[in-house]
């Protein structure tokens, strides 16, 4: 039997949503995805080798880029916004952590707030997935394991730079105290300058998920040695910020089945399981949770994603166990939706909402062409990842389907 979906305005896509513990109300479902675009402005213009630029600030065009894709009702996360110096893991990414940067996100969320919008700030901690040429120390990590990658050209250089010739230094208790004051002072600035929330990357194979990771947290005190030991560090991560910010203001994002920055940990189920019912039970009223897809992959297709899946015996895994963990709490997925998929899925009470990323860099009235059954305009894959001589092209200069 052929099942018919409504798609379009009829869609549950386009039905109310509360999140916030209720203090919040989207007006539909279609979140903008967190994206890393490279797009800040130099604190410092002059960069030299002996004296290189290591802080980005948003300028116009960042600001104009989260303008035109802001909705009446609807909610925006931020790109991942390194919360310290020691935590940027690519050139061009605005932090949160002078003032310089807070007054240029302020804008950014004034130009959403101005089209009736809502906005979170995705704080992100690249750990190990760094150089110090980026930073100006060293990358950190769980535990001294090096990654293999080559790392992109830092700014200034046109050489790409081997990870494996600068491996992290592990971690101390001090210095993971340390971080997650980092963490809590950015997300207070955060609510400071008007974001509506926090979220906390906890996906992708960054510094919160290479202590979930055990292939690449090999310690052993109470941050690791057993999926509730590699469990520690975000626990307590989202607790001290839930305390600094307010508990219905913070959310998380996960990826149990990830592969990105070389994440091959293993006892997937065991420790998302225990991380999952660990933060249902300490933080209940989060403001929501956000998925990536078990088969969605950054650097493989499906067919190579479900080798890895196959290989844990998680050949036919869903994000379903997760979802019924955290029960009441808005549950979010991202990773491969576009213009065909996403009917019924709401009205199937699988998901919440859904997360859109690369159809939004494209479209920047995403969500009124999926409303009124318009074609996408395709995205430049070449034009993601800047910084670019020319950053506006293909970023801020998309057009609405009525003026093509």
């Amino acid at each position: 039997m052929t099942i018919h979906f409504i798609s379009g305005e009829d869609s549950a896509l386009f039905r109310p949503l509360t999140i916030s513990n209720g203090a919040l109300t989207l007006r539909h479902r279609i979140i903008h995805a967190p994206l890393t675009r490279n797009r800040g402005v130099p604190l410092n213009p002059t960069s030299t080798p002996e004296n290189p630029n290591r802080i980005w600030i948003p300028g116009d065009l960042v600001v104009d880029y989260y303008a035109q894709r802001a909705t009446e009702g609807g909610l925006m996360i931020s790109e991942g916004i390194p919360p310290s110096l020691e935590s940027n893991g690519m050139p061009g990414v605005p932090g949160l952590f002078t003032p310089e940067q807070a007054a240029g996100w302020k804008r950014v969320v004034e130009g959403v707030h101005a089209k009736g919008g809502i906005i979170f700030c995705q704080l992100w901690h690249a750990g190990r997935a760094t150089i110090p040429q980026m930073t100006g120390s060293p990358a950190v990590c769980p535990s001294a394991s090096p990654r293999s990658a080559i790392r992109i050209p830092p700014v200034g250089s046109t050489e790409p730079v081997p990870y494996a010739n600068h491996p992290p230094i592990e971690m101390s208790v001090k210095h993971i105290k340390q971080t997650i004051k980092d963490y809590c002072d950015a997300a207070k600035t955060a609510v400071e300058i008007g974001f509506d929330g926090v979220e906390i990357h906890g996906g992708n194979g960054y510094l919160p998920e290479q202590f979930l990771s055990s292939n690449i947290n090999k310690r052993t005190d109470s941050y690791g040695g057993s999926p509730a030991k590699r469990c520690q560090f975000v626990f307590e991560l989202m607790a001290e910020v839930a305390a600094a910010i307010g508990e219905q203001n913070l959310a998380i994002r996960l990826s149990p089945f990830g592969l990105f920055n070389q994440a091959r940990g293993e006892q997937r189920l065991e420790t998302w399981t225990y991380l999952c019912e660990g933060l249902k039970k300490s933080l209940p009223a989060l403001s929501y949770v956000s998925f990536i897809e078990p088969r969605f992959e950054q650097i493989f297709g499906p067919e190579e994603k479900d080798k890895f899946l196959e290989s844990w015996g998680l050949l036919d895994v869903t994000l379903d166990r997760f979802r019924e963990i955290f029960g009441s709490t808005p549950f979010f997925s991202a990773g491969g939706w576009d213009d065909k998929n996403p009917w019924g899925v709401i009205e199937s009470n699988k998901y919440d909402a859904l997360l859109y990323g690369r159809y939004f860099i494209s479209n920047p009235d995403l969500v009124h062409r999926l409303k009124n059954n318009l074609p996408l305009t395709d995205y430049d894959r070449s034009r993601f990842y800047g910084p670019f001589e020319d950053n506006a092209f293909h970023y801020t200069d998309y057009t609405h389907a009525e003026k093509q």
